[in-house]
């Protein structure tokens, strides 16, 4: 099995962390108007200015479904991209989809949390078709209004090369707002980073998990000011935090984030100061 899988029953579902490999981002603009000196404490950066992320697809085996949420990275940016983001490959979600015996014909349903190019790049291969055929590709009627509807601070992170051939194919499945997709699976919108993106909450068993996109991107960002520069809507993103964070605390519901780069269950734990901190989940 792929050294980057970590696998957790939820339930009858069966969860995978799987992984599109590490890259790196300035950990100024991800830790916004925290100083240095604070985030650090957490991050290491290289000389660069940047900190180590990780891309963290997750796959849910619920009533005989393969169903991924987020895609991966986006591979077609050439050297001049890959070596801007640090872009290293030492995994990929193909080698994880296959050391669980499946291919991309075997995914029945894809969650576009957003759709950035770190998350949902890989809807489609290299020749522009839809990477996972035989899926329905979920997202936002917001998030793709915002797509197809790009400004200054918005459009270097929507790409049409991978968001077109899906809605040409006819492949989106549209939801507004909060949506059942199977019993006890969920999409959640979680506005802040944009206005269009989307969790995922899977509720099985008395259990639940949570997958929180990038409105917390890290298990260092739990604190509710370590917010992103790279948000467009940060006072937004504080007031989702404070209307979710107490009730999944209080549900014990297991945090999956998109880019901690070593963790890939994590709990919420109260903070002394206020708020919560994030942690590695028990087994």
């Amino acid at each position: 099995m792929s050294t980057w899988i970590q696998s957790r029953q939820i339930g009858p579902a069966a969860v995978h962390s799987l992984t599109d490999g590490q890259f790196r981002l300035d950990g100024g603009a991800m830790f916004g108007s925290v100083p240095r000196v604070l985030w650090e404490r957490a991050t290491t950066p290289d000389e660069l200015n940047r900190i180590r992320l990780r891309i963290n697809p997750l796959l849910i085996q619920l009533g005989g479904e393969n169903i991924l949420v987020e895609t991966g990275m986006w591979d077609q940016g050439g050297e001049k991209f890959e070596a801007m983001y640090a872009l290293d490959r030492d995994e990929t979600v193909f080698r994880g989809l296959d050391a669980l015996g499946l291919s991309p014909e075997d995914i029945h349903l894809v969650i576009n949390t957003h759709l950035h190019f770190d998350h949902a790049g890989r809807n489609v291969t290299t020749l522009g078709d839809p990477t996972f055929p035989n899926a329905r590709y979920v997202v936002q009627k917001q998030e793709l209004h915002d797509a197809r509807h790009t400004h200054e601070r918005s459009r270097a992170s929507y790409l049409p090369a991978y968001i077109d051939p899906i809605e040409h194919a006819g492949l989106f499945e549209v939801v507004d707002g909060e949506h059942e997709l199977r019993p006890g699976l969920s999409v959640l919108p979680l506005p802040g980073h944009n206005l269009g993106q989307q969790g995922v909450v899977l509720r099985q068993d008395g259990q639940t998990l949570v997958y929180v996109a990038d409105l917390i991107p890290t298990l260092a960002h739990a604190p509710t000011a370590y917010i992103m520069g790279y948000d467009l809507y940060p006072v937004t993103t504080l007031d989702t935090r404070k209307r979710y964070l107490g009730q999944w605390f209080e549900e014990g519901a297991i945090i999956c984030t998109p880019h901690d780069p070593d963790t890939a269950f994590a709990q919420l734990r109260p903070n002394p100061k206020g708020g919560f901190t994030l942690s590695a989940a028990q087994p």
